[in-house]
């Protein structure tokens, strides 16, 4: 070997233990002597390597950034800001794999990036741009050294990872800089998409890689496998991947990033939870704008720590019993927080929360803070006492998994969440109709059911306290309003546990009455796509049960009248179909094909069910089309249904 060769893969091997395992083997000095004499030998014979570590120095100032079409299209992931909103999309996923397992990894807070590699050698680097085509940042990024300029895989290659500035890189930076940057983000985003690459080589960004975006040869089986060949490959990753067998373990692992992020080194804003097989990704595919198999749940909140003085226990409106832990004041994202809640009893041992620990909080979106862990223990913390009785109206408690409820309907507690959600805004929208007026009404008014609302007059508003005739007829007004709402939001507002929004809009685009609901089977309910199993059974025990039955008869002699939005009809060319849209189409998008067959008198579905009456294949159509080419389900392409718009 000659000794251009031996000192750049030395050097290489080097930077390698440096930059990608943070683990330097030889001091600063020893790699700068061999890097000035492979410089010296490189500059006498005119020879530079194209894996030599000399051309990762940035070069001149570039004109412009060029642009890039992607090999395969970089989506980006959709976003979910509560553990509401992530059960909905296990519900999806469940439907369409069974015993799915997926994996967490943390979200970096940076600038996406795709790299290419041909025949072994790093092509180009780009940004994500709209996920079709990014701006070429080859220049800036061969200043980075935390990626390989030739790889053992020989095939087409495009990787993904998000350029980082760490932390304390960028403190170093602001101590000596004539223009201080505000934040990591912009500081990693300014230095790629800056036309020097000097700055870029002054900035010392660097990229985390944790996705294979295409490759020519082979194929990765699982998320896991993504990350093991990335690493082989000579590629950063972060050291952190954890898989889950369940929803549980997911939301477990979201806690842990939440609370071990604060001490990372890298910006980081939430976790991306994916399905660990990519033969079950192929399942579920791709809406226009994100994959289905995979989510990012953002940890939009300020945190703090405090400590936990007393713990009471309230009853919701299912009953359910909840841990709310009084704390020591603490400023929380410009409020002064003094309570924090915890989601059970099993929550409140595995976090080990006792009265007397100092703990960790996160208040998001403006609602009541959370505690994610105890950090320690005081002397004499004592430990949360489980109830044996309701603490409100004494009932005998029932134990259901990690959680209690007490199976007292008429509860006080519960009465008075159950009207204050149907009363809420996204329900039946009462204007006037809050928590303590609801209490008022339970104990001077018998206030039992919601329908009972409707038959209080003037007089009997003027019993409670503050109601004068201003407010009699504001509320009594809002009351009568309410008896013309949206199928959706009456849905919603009988509070039937596991039916949120989302799952009420399935339900009334799909049934049309509360009737159509009441008849419906536990398997037609599970065609639908935000109706998981436990759900499906909570909808048909509710609707089963005589009480509940009697409250939909009372509210509809009271006059209340759902109605569903009038749809604008084109033509009743889809009239009847259930229609699926699958693969690529060349003239529409997705979504402007849905609109397409919703105007013209068909239903939308994401996926294929035993409803399913038509399939619209596009190109690269995948699982859907054989599932309908299986159950015999009509397919027509996308000529016929431009023939059938035509006609």
């Amino acid at each position: 070997m000659d000794r251009i060769r031996q000192l750049i893969e030395t050097l290489n091997k080097w930077a390698y233990e440096y930059y990608v395992l943070d683990n330097p083997s030889v001091p600063d000095r020893e790699y700068d002597k061999l890097y000035d004499e492979l410089k010296a030998l490189e500059e006498s014979t005119g020879r530079v390597d194209f894996d030599s570590p000399t051309k990762r120095v940035g070069g001149d100032p570039i004109k412009g950034f060029a642009e890039h079409t992607h090999v395969s299209r970089l989506y980006s992931l959709d976003k979910c800001v509560t553990f509401d909103e992530l059960d909905a999309f296990f519900t999806r996923v469940g439907k369409a794999v069974e015993n799915p397992t997926y994996t967490v990894e943390y979200k970096f807070d940076g600038l996406t990036m795709c790299l290419t590699y041909d025949g072994g050698k790093f092509v180009r680097a780009t940004t994500r741009g709209n996920g079709v085509k990014g701006e070429d940042v080859t220049a800036q990024c061969l200043t980075i050294k935390s990626f390989p300029l030739t790889i053992e895989y020989k095939g087409l290659l495009e990787v993904q990872g998000e350029a980082v500035i760490r932390l304390s890189v960028l403190d170093k930076y602001n101590q000596t800089a004539k223009e201080p940057l505000k934040n990591a983000r912009n500081a990693v985003a300014g230095a790629i998409r800056n036309l020097d690459p000097a700055v870029t080589a002054a900035r010392k960004p660097e990229i985390l890689f944790y996705n294979v975006n295409y490759m020519s040869e082979g194929a990765l089986s699982t998320q896991e496998a993504h990350f093991g060949f990335l690493r082989e490959q000579g590629f950063k990753v972060f050291p952190y991947l954890r898989v889950c067998a369940n929803a549980e373990e997911v939301k477990a692992v979201i806690d842990e990033i939440e609370v071990g992020r604060k001490s990372l080194d890298v910006l980081t804003d939430g976790a991306v939870v994916k399905l660990n097989s990519t033969a079950e990704r192929d399942a579920l595919g791709y809406t226009d704008k994100f994959p289905r198999w995979a989510t990012a749940y953002k940890f939009e909140a300020e945190e703090s720590t405090t400590t936990v003085t007393e713990v009471k226990w309230q009853v919701g409106r299912t009953g359910k019993l909840t841990p709310l832990a009084y704390v020591e004041p603490v400023e929380l994202a410009g409020a002064t927080v003094r309570k924090a809640t915890l989601n059970n009893y099993g929550d409140i041992t595995r976090k080990g929360v006792k009265v007397g620990s100092r703990v960790l909080i996160r208040r998001s979106n403006e609602v009541i803070p959370e505690i994610l862990a105890a950090l320690e223990d005081a002397e004499g913390s004592a430990e949360v006492v489980k109830p044996d009785i309701c603490p409100f109206c004494g009932s005998k408690i029932e134990e259901v998994g990690a959680n209690l409820f007490c199976p007292n309907k008429y509860c006080p507690p519960r009465v008075v969440g159950k009207i204050e959600h149907f009363a809420s805004k996204d329900a039946m929208d009462i204007e006037g109709l809050s928590e303590k007026t609801a209490e008022q009404m339970y104990g001077v008014l018998n206030l039992r059911e919601c329908s009972d609302l409707y038959g209080y007059t003037a007089e009997d508003l003027g019993k409670l306290d503050g109601f004068k005739s201003r407010k009699i007829d504001n509320i009594l007004g809002a009351i009568a309003k309410s008896k013309q709402i949206p199928l959706e939001r009456y849905i919603f507002a009988l509070g039937v546990d596991g039916v949120g929004k989302v799952a009420a809009r399935d339900l009334a685009k799909n049934f049309k009455s509360v009737e159509n609901i009441q008849k419906a089977t536990r398997e037609e309910l599970l065609e639908l796509e935000n109706v998981g199993e436990v759900t499906a059974d909570a909808i048909v025990n509710w609707f089963a049960d005589e009480k509940n039955a009697a409250e939909l008869a009372a509210l509809s002699a009271a006059g209340v009248t759902p109605t569903l939005p009038e749809k604008s009809v084109i033509s009743s060319i889809f009239a009847g179909h259930f229609v699926v849209l699958t693969g690529t189409l060349t003239n529409y998008k997705r979504s402007q094909a849905q609109k397409i067959i919703e105007a013209n008198g068909g239903e939308c579905q994401s996926s294929v069910t035993s409803k399913t009456t038509l399939v619209i294949a596009g190109e690269a159509a995948g699982s859907k089309l054989e599932k309908a080419q299986k159950l015999g389900i009509k397919i027509i392409d996308e000529d016929e249904f431009g023939k059938m718009l035509e006609e």
